[in-house]
Order: structure tokens, then sequence, then C-alpha cells
């Protein structure tokens, strides 16, 4: 299951969030999307976790939960038309 994670704080890392994201499941990539051109975090993240049981986990545990002073927002990821 592909989850959208908003709201992150700038300096939150790929790796800090896996560690968040594995303890509801198995996550097969995590995705910080950056500013092309500062490479600057956008302050939101994809994040796909191996199977629809452990995103849906992971959407009830952190959906309004803080991490780095502030508050994500983590929502199935709507696919792109």
């Amino acid at each position: 299951m592909n989850l959208y994670v908003g709201n992150l704080n700038f300096n939150t890392s790929e790796n800090e969030l896996r560690q968040v994201f594995e303890k509801y499941g198995e996550v097969s990539v995590v995705n910080i999307i950056k500013d092309k051109y500062s490479g600057r975090s956008k302050g939101f993240a994809f994040v796909d976790m191996t199977t629809d049981e452990a995103g849906k986990t992971a959407i009830e545990s952190l959906n309004k939960k803080e991490i780095n002073g502030r508050t994500m927002k983590v929502s199935e990821a709507i696919p792109k038309k």
C-alpha cells in the first residue's frame, strides 16, 4: 500500500521515517519529495508498505502523531491519473 505522509519537518530523513513506519510492518520504499533545484525537502513523502494490512495499521497509528516537532498527516496515496 502506498501512503502519503504530509506536514513533515524539513529535516526529517528517509531513515527516520523508515524506522517510524517499520514498527507497523515491512517498508519497501521511503521517498521524501525534494525540490529539484535546492534539494531541500518539500515537507511530504511517500511510503510503500508491503501489505495493505500494514498500511492501514500505519495510517491508524501514525495519522496526527508528532515526529520532529510536526504533526504528520498519513493517508492512502491517491494514484496519479
